[in-house]
Order: structure tokens, then C-alpha cells, then sequence
């Protein structure tokens, strides 16, 4: 297996259940990885960055062979798409499971794929690969080879035009084409299944719309859109690309479709595509089988596309920080917990929960790979069914350690819009207030902030070496405040309470604090007004229940060190307690330039001493699969450069001294 986590515990799944034994590859941060301890053998490839381990063609190929292995999945990365790399392999007397390099060299070229689906009446939109030939405006910008959205960007007026297409071939080192950009549709695409002998079984269309930076984030089938003599078009359009194509395997015909039923062919992605866990649902196939059965020269069993049952709904939970430019996150998963979850990996034998997870508890998110977590499925007879499943399941799950997009996820599946299935690959444009968390409520924070500081004070009394049984704080005056100061998502908070002779909430306060002016031996001291009286009905190192006018209320607490990570039904938040004597840190100053995330430094585009503008770009960073850029905040001279291209850096770390005009 040429590729790592969910990906390879999928492939894996399957595997075991036909009885093929595994072999996984791992690099040196991946050495304890689910994925790793689940095969049957493992090989180490030395390196931490894909391009020295998973994206290694020799290195790959001679682990499948040292450990005796007769075929090879390439999963759904980079190398699923790489002609040389499928010829390498059927060189290497190994199978190859996918589509034959022959098509995947027309295939790289997006302009040749889009002239033989053309020839064969299949509509495309026009492609312009000059400025010349561009009549009108907007365009989008596309590279002619590779997936993931990367370099694709609208120009709207043809001043703008030369400059973005050179702009475009240097940020991915290649060639690329125009088309007209079409606003307000969806993207729609087509699974399918070719096997050798020339069957071609499409799966229904999966609805794609819903993405952030052209990179898919929910998806569902069928879509809300699509009527049955519309899918009748679509299927019989794919079929026509795939035999154009010279495609076996499985794949995805990606299509453009507006609101009056008119569609465009995108291209075909030779890969088993991240969304195929929602086919799986609604066809009943496995899917990884049937592209097992296809590599083998099997024929496909099915005679026709089956049919349809019920609706499921995918979201990709990442490790990136939507409401801050998408920005990935790194660092330990302490907690990874779904509820009502009914199976993993394989389809599901009934209506319900599907999880497939690249990680678990303690896994380690690193700057390596792409930032998705896991795949999250509902599968249930109705789209309302399966978007509350969903949403709620996710609303409840325990998610500790790094930033993720869980709270946009949710919110999109609860949106009116959504819900009514008026989507477009604009949605998340024209709904900005799906990008606020769950937790937005002055009350429900302040709640979480107080059962933070209670489930604190219980499991220090807990884990108390002396008299334990006694509450906590104050000895001779019981009314005496408690107080803690908690870093949240706001700014500093001071949480205070007062206990009873019974040991009851005798009152409480949640109030921020000015971070400048935080004065830890005064807190408590300032009058407060108190909020509305609640009664704590149970509280415990991590489980707090608190009784609100009546209506009773439970919050888990799990802390790991000095963060409090609080779940309630209201949403979640982490909570870092600032300590009473805190340790005096190093001040950065204003003229430098500090590292917003781990990666790895890319690109240096300056040297020390060059004079720069506000807004010119300095370096950029490699984190994820993505590329970051760091713009000088205003105009001055490069003082300082400690780092170069290649450069490892931890968030925080100092990047380059700029120093003002």
C-alpha cells in the first residue's frame, strides 16, 4: 500500500475480509500509526517529508518486493495519478491497481483529456492556453495537470490577465490553461467502475458543491438537484468519457452543472476518490473490492447501475482553522471520540454512523501530510434524516488537542440553505456566519468557563494528599471567592465562585480580564456582579452537571495539563489556565516576523539588506501540503534571515528581522 492513513486502513478493511495479506509503509513520524499497526507487515522508509517516503518510487517498490508482495495499491494521493510511477510498477512484475499508464499520461494533461471527451459530443467549455484567445471575462486560471485546486484562481478584466497566468506557472512549476469561470453551480460528479473486458457501471452522482479553496469539505448522494432523467444524462455522459478515455478501474467524471440542468465535463480523477464511503452507502457495493476484482481482470458483477437507497451525507474533519484563512493546525490529538458510530471502513449492513479515521487517541497531527482527521457518514432514508445524524454527531463529538473545522461543518449541515438543498460552490461566500463557533453565546461560554474552574477545584481535592473529603478553598470563611483566569477564545476570563457552609454555589461571575493590565494576587478582589443563581447538582474531575433555571445541564471536562478542553450540548471550547506565577517570557519585537504555524520554510525571496514594500512576499512556508505566504507587514530593510529554504520551524519561531524605513 503506497499511501498512509484513512486511505491505507480503508484498503486494508477490505483486504482482510477477501483474504489478502498487507503491507503498510511508514515514514519515521508515522511509526506508530493506526494504519501501520494494522497490517500485516510494515516496511520503514527512512524521512519524515512525503517527497523522502510516500513519494518515493524505488523506495516503494522495493518494500512490496522485499516483503514478498504481488500487487500495489497507490491509495489517493499523488502517485494514484502518476503514469510513471504505474509503469514502474508493472515493470517491477507487480500488479497495479488502477488505470493503465498509458491513460493516466492522457490523463495528465487536462487540455488532451478535455479534446477526446469533446470529439465525443460530451459538452466542455471552451479552453484558451494563450491571453490571446481569451474573448471575455471572468476566466479561472487552471493548471493542466494535477488535483486539489492548487493554482486555480478567477481574473475578472484582461489587465489582470498576463500577470496571473505567469504568476500561476511559477507558484506550480508548470503549464496551464483558461476557461470560462461560471459562477453559481454545482459540482457534480459521476463514480464508475470499468473493468477490462469493457463494462462501464456508473454509481449514481455524488453533490460536491460545498468546498473551501476548490477542495471538497461535504459531500452527499444523491444530489438535491438532480432529477432522475438528469442523472439518466449524467451517467450516460460518463460512460461516453470513460470509453473515450480508454479508462478501467475506478474513478470520478467530474462535471459543472447550472441551475438549468446544462453540465460541462471537468475531468476524470483516476483515483478511488475520498467520498466513495457515501457511495458505498447507497449502492450497498464495496467499492475497494470491486477495484480489487478489476486489477485481478475480473469482470464487474453488477449489469447496470444499481439503485438507490436512501441518502448519505460525508463531511472531512480537518485539523485547519477555518475562521483564521483556513490555516492547518499541528499538534497531539488528546481525544478523538465520536459517539453513536455504527462501523468503519466497510459499508454499512443498515442506516447509520460511519467513521473512517486516519487517527485515534494520542495520534500526533504533524506538518507533513494534508490536515484531514477523518471522514464522518451519515447514512439514513431521507437528506433531513441524514444532515441532523450528522450534525449531531458531530455537535457531540470529543475532539481535543488541535484546532479542527468541526463547528463549520456544523453549521453548514444545520443551514436553512443547505437543508432546502440550495447549494453552489460559492455557499461558503455567501454564508460567512457558518464560519462562527458553535459555542457563541454570552451564557453558554461563561457556563463552560464555570464548569472548568468546579471540575478543576474537584480533581485537585481528588488527587489532595490530606484531607481530601474537605472542600476546597477558603478553611476558616467558606463564603470566601474562588477565582481562576482561564485563556480562552476571547481573551483572558476570570471565573469566580463562592461556596456555602453546605457546600452549596452560593454565587458566581465569569468577567474578562485586559490582558495588559492582568494582576493574578488581586483577582477575587474587585466588586462583581453576580450572575443568575444556578445550583451544582454534581461536579467531578470531568464530568459537571449544573442545574439552569430548572433545566439540567452536563459538561465534560477533559484536561490535559493546564488546558481544560469543556463538551457541552452547547458546543465546545479549550480553556488554558493561566498560572498564578507565571514565568517571565521573551519578548518579540515588533519588527519580526514569527512562524504562524510548523512547517517547513519553501521559498526565500529576500536577502538581508534588500529594502521591501508593505505587502511583498518575503518566504513562504510548507505545512500540510499547502503553501503559506509571509508578506512584510509594511515597508522597511531585511535586518535579519536565520532561516533558508528547507528550514524546519515550530510555530513561533523567528523567521526574519525586518526592521522599519
Amino acid at each position: 500500500m503506497a499511501d498512509r492513513g484513512e486511505v491505507a486502513r480503508r484498503v486494508f478493511a477490505t483486504c482482510r475480509l477477501v483474504g489478502i495479506e498487507t503491507v503498510a509503509v511508514y515514514s519515521d513520524v508515522d511509526s506508530h500509526a493506526p494504519h501501520v499497526t494494522e497490517a500485516d507487515y510494515a516496511v520503514h522508509l527512512p524521512g519524515n517529508t512525503p517527497a523522502a517516503t510516500y513519494l518515493q518510487t524505488a523506495a516503494l517498490i522495493g518494500a512490496a518486493q522485499r516483503s514478498g508482495a504481488n500487487a500495489l495499491h497507490p491509495g489517493t494521493g499523488m502517485l494514484a495519478e502518476d503514469p510513471d510511477f504505474a509503469a514502474a510498477v508493472v515493470e517491477a512484475g507487480l500488479i497495479w491497481v488502477g488505470p493503465p499508464a498509458a491513460t493516466l499520461r492522457t490523463l495528465t494533461c487536462k487540455t488532451e483529456a478535455k479534446k477526446l471527451v469533446a470529439e465525443a459530443d460530451v459538452p466542455v467549455l471552451p479552453t484558451f492556453t494563450s491571453p490571446e484567445e481569451v474573448p471575455g471575462f471572468p476566466v479561472l486560471i487552471k493548471p493542466s495537470s494535477g488535483t486539489g485546486g492548487a493554482g486555480m484562481r478567477v481574473v475578472r478584466d484582461a489587465a489582470a490577465l498576463v500577470e496571473a497566468i505567469a504568476s500561476t506557472r511559477r507558484e506550480i512549476g508548470g503549464e496551464v490553461f483558461c476557461e470560462p469561470y461560471v459562477s453559481n453551480v454545482r459540482h457534480i460528479e459521476v463514480p464508475v467502475l470499468a473493468d477490462v473486458q469493457g463494462a462501464v457501471v456508473p454509481f449514481g452522482e455524488r453533490e460536491c458543491s460545498v468546498q473551501r479553496r476548490y477542495q471538497k469539505i461535504v459531500e452527499e448522494t444523491p444530489s438535491p438537484a438532480v432529477d432522475p432523467g438528469l442523472r439518466e444524462e449524467l451517467c450516460r455522459a460518463a460512460i461516453v468519457a470513460v470509453r473515450a478515455l480508454g479508462y478501467v478501474g475506478a474513478g470520478a467524471v467530474e462535471f459543472l452543472l447550472d441551475a438549468n440542468g446544462g453540465f460541462w465535463f471537468l475531468e476524470l480523477t483516476p483515483t478511488l476518490q475520498a467520498d466513495h464511503a457515501v457511495t458505498e452507502c447507497v449502492s450497498g457495493y464495496d467499492l475497494v473490492r470491486l477495484q480489487l476484482l478489476v486489477a485481478e481482470g475480473g469482470s464487474l458483477p453488477m449489469p447496470g447501475p444499481p439503485p438507490i437507497r436512501g441518502h448519505a451525507i460525508e463531511v472531512r474533519v480537518c485539523a485547519e482553522d477555518p475562521a483564521y484563512a483556513w490555516l492547518p493546525a499541528a499538534g497531539t490529538l488528546h481525544r478523538f471520540a465520536v459517539p453513536d458510530v455504527a462501523g468503519s471502513f466497510r459499508p454499512l449492513p443498515q442506516p447509520g454512523l460511519r467513521l473512517d479515521a486516519g487517527v485515534t487517541d494520542g495520534s500526533v497531527v504533524g506538518m507533513h501530510h494534508d490536515p484531514m482527521l477523518a471522514k464522518l457518514i451519515a447514512w439514513a432514508p431521507s437528506r433531513q434524516e441524514a444532515a441532523r445524524m450528522l450534525a449531531s454527531a458531530l455537535a457531540r463529538a470529543q475532539l481535543h488537542g488541535v484546532v479542527s473545522n468541526r463547528d463549520l461543518l456544523v453549521r453548514v449541515l444545520r443551514h436553512h440553505s443547505f437543508r432546502a438543498g440550495d447549494v453552489d460552490t460559492g455557499f461558503l461566500d455567501q454564508h460567512p456566519e457558518v464560519f462562527a463557533p458553535l459555542l457563541s453565546s454570552v451564557d453558554a461560554v461563561r457556563l463552560s468557563c464555570l464548569a472548568a474552574a468546579l471540575a478543576g477545584a474537584a480533581a485537585r481535592r481528588a488527587s489532595a494528599p490530606v484531607l481530601a473529603s474537605l472542600p476546597s478553598g477558603w478553611r476558616n470563611v467558606p463564603s470566601g471567592s474562588q477565582t481562576a483566569v482561564y485563556d480562552g477564545p476571547t481573551g483572558p476570563v476570570e471565573v469566580g465562585y463562592r461556596m456555602n457552609r453546605h457546600g452549596g454555589l452560593a454565587g458566581w461571575w465569569v468577567r474578562a480580564v485586559d490582558p495588559e493590565e492582568l494582576d493574578l494576587a488581586g483577582l477575587g478582589q474587585a466588586p462583581v456582579d453576580e450572575h443568575p443563581p444556578i445550583v451544582v447538582v454534581q461536579a467531578s474531575g470531568e464530568r459537571v452537571v449544573l442545574n439552569v433555571q430548572g433545566i439540567r445541564l452536563t459538561v465534560l471536562v477533559h484536561r490535559v495539563g493546564d488546558v481544560s478542553y469543556v463538551d457541552s450540548p452547547e458546543g465546545s471550547v479549550a480553556l488554558r489556565e493561566i498560572s498564578r506565577f507565571p514565568l517571565p517570557a521573551p519578548e518579540a519585537s515588533e519588527s519580526s516576523l514569527i512562524a504562524p504555524l510548523p512547517g517547513a520554510v519553501r521559498r526565500v525571496l529576500v536577502v538581508p539588506g534588500q529594502r521591501v514594500r508593505a505587502g511583498e512576499l518575503l518566504l513562504t512556508l510548507e505545512a500540510m501540503k499547502l503553501e503559506h505566504p509571509v508578506h512584510a507587514p509594511s515597508a522597511g530593510v531585511v535586518a535579519s534571515l536565520p532561516v533558508h529554504p528547507g528550514t524546519e520551524v515550530d510555530t513561533g519561531e523567528l523567521l526574519a528581522v525586518l526592521e522599519p524605513e
